[in-house]
């Protein structure tokens, strides 16, 4: 048994506790589990991250249920991991080594991808330590990596699997295209910001010299590459001009005017140009129209050969400077405006992406996503909140074909192989087909060259296939090259024997290997023991902001793969955003470190105060006082446990146990802790978390430490041994079930006082979890009297500003005998914890003259106040108290009032002025009805 301390310091304590957990091995699945299996799998943090307020409440939230599950007596697994983050993780090696002067493609791939292992193994486990800290109890002996050599076997079976089935296909598309990152962006990892931009309107000449078409564009370096003009049918204003070529400025070129109904005639001028290598819209004409795609622009957001001499080259902002002076020179740039729109943006590096018409893999998701739906729609998963499931079907029901790879080195390289030696389907040589770019130059039998050719064409040139692949920067290989996908490495073309054949240089999107989390982490594709008994998981604790990402995307996988799906319920939480209710962002210098809040207040501070606010379906607005307010909760509890723990040590004595013959107030709060444990249990089993820590909080702060400990004083102050250690008992049995109860939500205190506990044997996380506790009705209701009967005195007493040292004499009309009783029994606790001398309660007690009354149920308290205060000095402090009120009121209503001020002043600040009124309305109303009761006294 250990000794507690004056105060609770977390720093000194939580260190020690999370290591023996870890290293006794109780965070992994016991074998001696009386109730079913119960799994979540973390959702993986990046390996590039560190602990946000996101990471800290979704890792809070898994943490609680895996605490309380485990202490139900289920077979538990919290299965933790980390995600590879493709473009994430090599952006930010790359950054490291542009410090040393050093690019990816001067060393080359495979150095390229040790060194971002070098740099994983030196920086990658920082998130494992830092939830570590927040008391993450996940099973850290099956921590899994989205590149493990298991789930690396998982990615390649279900790649060929589909494959195989015809599911994965290359197709020659317009996608977005990052020109930092180079590489594809599929919808979802584009984000969209309002920006200011600008819309011009251009002349183009009718090549019969008729006249002109004025077009209106924001991105007027793409018309380089127009290859139509389209109006809306039924727009007036063009119908003789359908038809009709016109000169492309700039260009050399005719393009005809075509209609379509896609055309918005209130747009611009209502002639949209159309640039179907550079736009999704565009590309849809084009492709009713049979118009041809010209690419003006390369994977480097420069301009290419087909922008024409003057522009190949040039950055694509360069460009359109360029451009725009062009067309003033001859007189076809007609103006210029103000434009807000939204454009979209690389979710990494954040630079301004390009529509690009590449040939990329995709991932036919038709099937599989109506399965998905129905998977949610016949309630084998259930979406929690359920207001989201609008979200997800709206989204599955017009899903795209999924784009999967990634022009990046950092990720599962995709498991596919080229022949050069082989002719494809029409009987083409596939080396005419495979064009590679190099990065620098390279020695050929002509001299140092720096090379773009085909695989034949470089051959030629003497240079070695060895040489080719290495010093490839971009490898583009033509639909018409037949891949040959293996769920092994192959070494040799499996038609024609040749060697140096050619590996698909893209990897696969992150999200493809998350996708098969719930399953690959289990052991899939082997039939493992884990992949039997928590599979399908139970439940997922996810952002919103990846329902689309990654949630969707697993339950198409695992209703695929395993037949089944892979969660039962997901637990969709809210967003945690500042005190004003805003996005945390760097820019804005919101964000809050939640290391640092728990360095300051305590990992359990930090956990309930996330936890008291998770609501369903609502925002979290965190603050720093809040946090420091749960940190009192936690002083509560530890300052109550010393009052009981010392009790017990200066009464000689062991733990007596619970009494047999229990008083009122005995009965009352055991059968208050019945009933917070049927309401946490209740809540937890339906994901509503912060009514669980409210019911908690309202037992722990109110009931047992505000109420019985301080009923329990007159007892453990007085002379009756026997009574003494009736109390006592109680208050032990109390508050060791109530520690078990709380230790999902505060762990590292919790089991801090349980060794401090007589007779505590073992980790308090090995305990059985409280639930279907009786209750005593009778007890309750019997209590209610004697609480309402001290809170109505209190209240008296502080309305009417008597000083706490004046002893009360005070009279209670009850409505029957039985409450009478009920109240005289107990009347040596109520004398003081009010502080009187004298009550007097019974059906016959009347009002004394000059009382003031306080109406409670089946009761009337009456207070005489002649000799505790000065009835008409009191008036004349109120009325001045309600003067200077009136007088601030006043003041703030006629800002409130002014437009110019409302109009002009920051929003916190009004936000700040309304606060302040409403607060001196609410206290003006109470000096109001203060004044009015000594009033009524005095007349």
């Amino acid at each position: 048994m250990n000794e507690l301390n004056k105060s609770y310091e977390p720093s000194q304590i939580e260190d020690k506790w999370y290591e023996l957990w870890e290293n006794s091995g109780y965070f992994k699945p016991s074998n001696n589990a009386e109730r079913g299996s119960f799994c979540i799998v973390i959702p993986p943090p990046n390996v590039t991250g560190s602990l946000h307020m996101g990471h800290a409440l979704n890792a809070t939230l898994q943490d609680i249920l895996s605490r309380w599950k485990r202490m139900l007596g289920y077979k538990t697994l919290w299965l933790p991991g980390t995600d590879h983050a493709g473009i994430a993780t090599q952006n930010v090696v790359e950054r490291e080594l542009a410090r040393q002067k050093i690019s990816r493609h001067s060393i080359g791939r495979e150095a390229f991808i040790q060194k971002i292992w070098e740099w994983k193994a030196e920086y990658g486990i920082r998130i494992i330590h830092q939830l570590k800290k927040i008391g993450a109890s996940c099973d850290w002996s099956r921590e899994r990596f989205t590149l493990d050599e298991g789930l690396s076997e998982a990615v390649r079976e279900v790649f060929v699997q589909l494959f195989e089935e015809g599911l994965i296909y290359r197709d020659n598309r317009l996608i977005n295209w990052c020109p930092r990152c180079h590489t594809a962006l599929s919808d979802l990892e584009v984000e969209y910001e309002d920006t200011e931009g600008r819309i011009y309107y251009i002349q183009y000449p009718l090549a019969d010299g008729s006249g002109h078409v004025t077009v209106a564009t924001t991105r007027p370096e793409t018309m380089l590459g127009d290859t139509a003009v389209a109006v809306n049918p039924d727009d007036k204003r063009y119908k003789k001009f359908i038809g009709k070529s016109l000169e492309l400025p700039l260009s050399g070129r005719q393009i005809p005017i075509v209609k379509d109904e896609a055309v918005d005639p209130e747009f611009g001028t209502g002639a949209v140009k159309v640039t179907p290598a550079h736009d999704f819209n565009d590309e849809a004409i084009g492709k009713r129209h049979g118009l041809h795609s010209i690419q003006v622009m390369s994977e480097d957001g420069r301009m290419t050969a087909d922008a024409g001499k003057r522009y190949n080259g040039l950055d694509r902002y360069e460009c359109r400077k360029l451009v725009l002076d062009d067309l003033k020179e001859l007189h076809l740039l007609e103006g210029d405006r103000r434009h807000p729109h939204s454009v979209g943006h690389c979710y990494r590096c954040k630079t301004t992406i390009e529509p690009l018409q590449t040939i990329q893999w995709y991932v036919d998701v038709s099937g599989m996503s109506k399965e998905a739906v129905a998977a949610v729609k016949d309630n084998k998963i259930n979406i929690v909140p359920e207001s989201w499931e609008n979200n997800y079907y709206g989204w599955m029901n017009n899903i795209k074909d999924w784009c999967v790879s990634r022009q990046i080195w950092w990720g599962h390289q995709i498991p596919a192989w080229y022949c050069p030696s082989c002719k494809n389907e029409k009987g083409v040589l596939q080396a005419d087909l495979i064009e590679h770019i190099f990065f620098e130059p390279v020695a050929t039998s002509d001299g140092a060259m720096l090379l773009t050719g085909s695989y034949a064409s470089l051959r030629s040139k003497g240079l070695t296939h060895e040489q080719i692949i290495k010093n490839s920067k971009i490898i583009r290989v033509s639909r018409d090259v037949k891949p040959r996908c293996s769920r092994t490495d192959i070494s040799a073309c499996p038609e024609c024997g040749n060697k140096e054949i050619i590996r698909d240089p893209d990897v696969l999107d992150t999200w493809f290997s998350s996708a098969l989390w719930p399953f690959s982490t289990l052991g899939w594709p082997k039939e493992t023991e884990d992949l039997q008994t928590f599979y399908p998981t139970s439940v997922l604790i996810t952002g919103f902001d990846i329902l689309f990402f990654w949630v969707a995307r697993m339950i198409m996988m695992g209703l695929k793969f395993k037949k089944d799906v892979p969660f039962k319920n997901v637990y969709i939480h809210a967003l945690v955003r500042d005190s004003k209710g805003q996005k945390m962002s760097k820019s804005k210098g919101n964000v809050v470190d939640p290391l640092d809040m728990i360095d300051r207040f305590g990992a359990d501070a930090f956990r309930f105060s996330l936890v008291a606010f998770a609501a369903q379906g609502r925002d979290i607005r965190f603050s720093e006082e809040r946090v420091e307010g749960y940190r009192h909760f936690i002083n509560k509890l530890w300052n109550a446990s010393k009052f009981i723990l010392g009790n017990l040590s200066s009464m000689n004595c062991e733990d007596p146990g619970l009494p047999q013959n229990p008083d009122l107030t005995d009965r009352w709060i055991l059968s208050r802790f019945g009933a917070a444990i049927e309401d946490v249990n209740r809540h937890l089993e339906n994901y509503r978390f912060n009514e669980a820590a409210n019911s908690i909080y309202q037992f722990m702060w109110h009931e047992f430490c505000d109420w019985y400990i301080e009923l329990s004083k007159s007892s453990m102050y007085g002379d009756d041994e026997e009574q003494k250690k009736k109390t006592i008992g109680c208050l032990m049995y109390i508050l060791k079930r109530s520690l078990v109860m709380l230790h999902p939500f505060i762990p590292f205190v919790t089991e801090e006082v349980w060794h401090a506990l007589p007779g505590s044997e073992g980790s308090i996380m090995l305990q059985s979890y409280p639930e279907g506790l009786s209750r005593d009705l009778d007890a309750e209701a019997s209590m209610e009297y004697v609480l309402n009967t001290v809170t109505g005195i209190r209240s008296l007493r502080g309305e009417l500003n008597i000083a706490p040292s004046l002893e009360l004499k005070v009279y209670i009309k009850t409505s029957d005998n039985k409450v009478a009783a009920i109240l005289d029994e107990n009347m040596a606790s109520i004398k003081k914890m009010v502080k009187a001398s004298e009550i007097e309660a019974g059906v016959n007690t009347a009002k004394p003259a000059g009382s003031a009354v306080c109406v409670q149920k089946d009761m009337e308290i009456y207070l005489p106040v002649e000799g505790l205060l000065d009835i008409k000095s009191e008036v004349v402090r109120l009325q001045k108290e309600m003067s200077k009120l009136e007088e601030s009121m006043d003041f703030l209503t006629k800002k409130l009032s002014n437009e110019k001020f409302i109009n002009s002043a920051p929003k916190e600040v009004i936000e700040k002025d309304n606060a302040r009124f409403e607060e001196l309305k609410e206290k003006a109303a109470k000096v109001s009805e203060n004044l009015a009761l000594l009033e009524k006294i005095g007349s």
